[in-house]
């Protein structure tokens, strides 16, 4: 059978393809997960950045506090700057050869350096490059400190390696270039005052030097000028950064006791710059006398200065501690914010999905345990050989919720109820086209029989050889037909056992399966086993192997011989039947092997499969397995293997007297004579209970031959006329030693597949037309020669 069986569609690709081959929980996690992933992902994000805000304002402080350091040593380092002047006046101002006082000055070096280290131990391995680039370029100032304690050294040599050492240092801290501190302005509030200190204290050291009276002391005045400006800009710059009294605070640099006196020797410098330098080594002393006076003023503004700066600094550090104590907080507050909504998020999430998923699950349950009742079912009332009248039972789908789920299970439940009633009918349909079948059947099977009576009468009162012939002939086909009717009973559910009867040989059945067939005379036997076969099963396997036989006569060349095996197997025993024609290719004959393993409904198959559906069913029904497979060199092989619970011994068969109805009579038609192989002898012939034939020598029954073959009567020793010889059914066939032996027999030559194709192709077509053309003419009895006709049910 040749079924279109549509191609299940192909699955989607990409991204569709793979949510449709993923479980419906699996969908709800990745449609729950995924939002959850991104928000989790984004308040990470959110979460570190505070955090790592928090670890920068925290760095930022303790920056701050370091930098209070930086700010003590340029307060030093200027100390020094202002000694070192002032021991250089003092070369000048004496003159004399002698070397002035150098406790000052080397006391401000011992406190530089002291200092230096303060700040190597307050940064530790925190302390960057250029800072340590600064601190070594102070360590390098010992020779220019040498210079000027062994003599007299001008202030603008000495003025630049101060100022530079100073600048070094609060650009080695780099603030204004710290990614760090940028965010909260730390490092421009920190910078800026630094540099306000710094430049406030060089103003300072500026307007000292310039009332020495020195040689350079117009140059410093300008150079004190030149800082106060920077200082003015730093101090603007920290106001764009620091809170008002923060402002307010730096401001009160300017506004102390100290700071008023040194504003007042620069407004005197500024009356006269002219007039800064002294003429004479006695104004010098005199000025520098008056500075040396002044000095205390700057020392104590230089220690309010710092404290002031101290105390930015610290407030500065305190904000940066806020800022990051605020930016823990944060962090802390949205790691818990977070994992309070994510517990929120999922516990809704999980209960939104237990609510889905759940009734899903509950449905596609339910909905497997209807299909599989509904298998059950289908199997119980379409496919199963046994009679059923029992209504189809099918579970309600229960509806667990009150949503578009539940309302898929109330039309499910819909279908369900309609899919019954449908099945209710297409059982109600087969079980009447069933009946009919079982009518047709009975109806021809009886006709057959009345038909065989009547040429059974026929045949009792006829002589002439030509017409017996013609007779046999008749026979023949009405025992065909019957087959055909017990076929149409069977696929109606009929099943029929002939209750009189005994066990007979395997080899027996298969002549009787011969004699049911068109085309015998090409079948060779060869029996290699005497095993019995148990009465209950002798009707359905000589239907079984008539039907086998059938379709490796009708689909093999008429010149091609047919052979059938009787034979021993691991099972039991097994019939072998195989043909010499085209075969099948490997698809169908998987297609047909399948065919007979499982169960299909009749009108759900091609009539033209009629034949192997018969073989299939009572296979089925005796547990028979039946295999086709390719015949070496071309055609289809059947193997029939009998389980060893059908079979009986050759012992438990008694040998039947030619008089009695079990050896005697087989009323299934005539019995072809074939070639049979060790075991072999002539085939048992269908006779009469009255008749009693004479036994051969073997002890098998005497087929005579054909009236048409014997010679004429001649007259017996009283001289009258020989009576005719009693009619014998089967006496026209062909005897076991007139066939010629097989390996006598050429071996067919192998057919051109494409060839005979196109030849049945165009036979076909033929035929088609011969059907059209023949509507309306009277049908005609095929004539005896027409052996390739194809009966009724043969087709494979």
């Amino acid at each position: 059978m040749s079924t279109s069986e549509s191609a299940p569609p192909s699955a989607p690709g990409g991204i569709r393809g793979f949510a449709d081959r993923r479980p419906f929980r699996h969908k709800l996690n990745v449609l729950v997960g995924v939002p959850l992933t991104v928000v989790a992902v984004l308040l990470a994000y959110l979460i570190t950045d505070q955090a790592q805000q928090s670890s920068e304002a925290a760095d930022a402080a303790r920056l701050v506090r370091t930098s209070t350091e930086v700010a003590t040593l340029v307060d030093r380092l200027e100390a020094e700057h202002q000694q070192a002047i002032l021991l250089s006046v003092r070369h000048e101002a004496t003159n004399d050869g002698g070397t002035p006082s150098q406790a000052p000055y080397r006391k401000a070096q011992v406190a530089v350096d002291h200092q230096v280290q303060e700040v190597r131990e307050a940064f530790g391995d925190r302390l960057p490059a250029d800072e340590a680039r600064a601190l070594r370029e102070i360590e390098g100032l010992e020779s220019l400190r040498n210079t000027i304690e062994q003599a007299y050294l001008p202030a603008d040599n000495i003025d630049p390696a101060y100022a530079s050492a100073a600048k070094g240092l609060i650009d080695g801290l780099g603030l204004d270039r710290n990614t760090a501190l940028a965010t909260t302005f730390t490092g421009n509030l920190l910078d800026s005052l630094l540099r306000a200190d710094a430049a406030h204290s060089a103003f300072e050291t500026g307007v000292f030097s310039a009332t020495t009276g020195d040689s350079n002391a117009l140059i410093e005045f300008i150079g004190a000028i030149g800082s106060y400006d920077e200082y003015t800009h730093q101090a603007d710059r920290f106001a764009r950064f620091a809170t008002e009294e923060q402002t307010e605070q730096l401001a009160e640099i300017e506004h102390n006791s100290p700071q008023a006196a040194i504003n007042r020797q620069f407004a005197e410098l500024q009356i006269d710059p002219s007039s800064l330098q002294a003429d004479s080594p006695v104004e010098i002393r005199r000025k520098f006398q008056t500075s040396l006076d002044s000095y205390p003023s700057y020392r104590k503004q230089a220690a309010i200065r710092l404290g002031i700066t101290t105390s930015l600094i610290d407030q500065i550090a305190d904000r940066a501690d806020r800022a990051s104590d605020e930016a823990l907080r944060n962090a802390v507050l949205l790691l818990g914010l977070a994992v309070l909504g994510f517990v929120i998020w999922l516990a809704f999430s999980v209960v939104v999905r237990r609510s889905v998923v759940r009734p899903v699950q509950a449905l596609t349950h339910a909905a497997q345990q209807v299909a599989e009742d509904a298998e059950r079912e289908l199997a119980r009332v379409a496919d199963d050989d046994a009679e059923d009248d029992r209504p189809a039972r099918l579970r309600a789908m229960p509806a667990t919720a009150r949503d578009e789920i539940g309302d898929l299970a109330e039309a499910f439940n819909h279908v369900q109820t309609t899919a019954v009633a449908l099945l209710e009918r297409q059982v109600l349909s087969r079980r009447n086209v069933a009946e009919m079948f079982g009518n047709v059947g009975r109806r021809v099977s009886n006709l057959t029989t009345r038909q065989l009576a009547l040429i059974d009468a026929v045949e009792r009162g006829e002589t002439d050889p030509e017409l017996l012939e013609r007779l046999y002939s008749i026979d023949h086909i009405a025992v065909r037909l019957r087959r055909n009717a017990d076929s149409l009973m069977l696929l109606a559910g009929i099943r029929e056992t002939v209750l009189d009867a005994g066990p007979i040989a395997l080899t027996n059945v298969v002549r009787a399966a011969l004699g049911q067939i068109e085309g015998f005379q090409r079948v060779q036997l060869l029996a290699r086993t005497e095993v019995a076969v148990a009465p209950d099963i002798i009707g359905d396997l000589t239907l079984m192997v008539a039907e086998l036989v059938e379709n490796a006569v009708s689909f093999s060349p008429a010149d091609s011989p047919v052979e059938v095996f009787v034979q021993n197997s691991a099972e039991g025993a097994a019939i072998v039947v195989a043909d010499h024609g085209l075969g099948m290719d490997p698809e169908r004959l998987d297609e047909e092997n399948a065919r007979i393993v499982r169960r299909e409904r009749l009108d759900l198959v091609p009539s033209k499969v009629l034949g192997l559906f018969v073989v299939g069913s009572l296979a089925r029904r005796w547990d028979i397995d039946v295999a086709l497979s390719r015949t070496p060199g071309g055609g289809v092989t059947a193997e029939v293997t009998l389980p060893q619970s059908l079979l009986l011994t050759a012992a438990a068969v008694q040998p039947a007297a030619p008089t009695t109805p079990a050896a005697a009579t087989d009323d299934t038609g005539p019995r072809p004579p074939v070639p049979a192989g060790e075991h072999d002898g002539p085939l048992p012939r269908r006779v009469r209970r009255e008749e009693d034939p004479a036994a051969t020598e073997d002890g098998l029954p005497f087929i005579p031959k054909a009236r048409a073959e014997e010679p004429a009567p001649a007259d017996d020793a009283s001289g009258g006329a020989r009576p005719l010889r009693r009619r014998v059914r089967g006496a026209t066939l062909r005897t076991t030693a007139d066939a010629a032996p097989a390996s006598t027999r050429q071996a067919p030559r192998p057919a051109d597949a494409e060839a005979v194709r196109s030849a049945l192709e165009e036979f076909e077509a033929a035929v088609e037309r011969a059907h059209r053309d023949s509507d309306t003419e009277p049908h005609q009895t095929p004539r005896k020669h027409d052996q390739n006709h194809l009966p009724e049910g043969a087709e494979q």
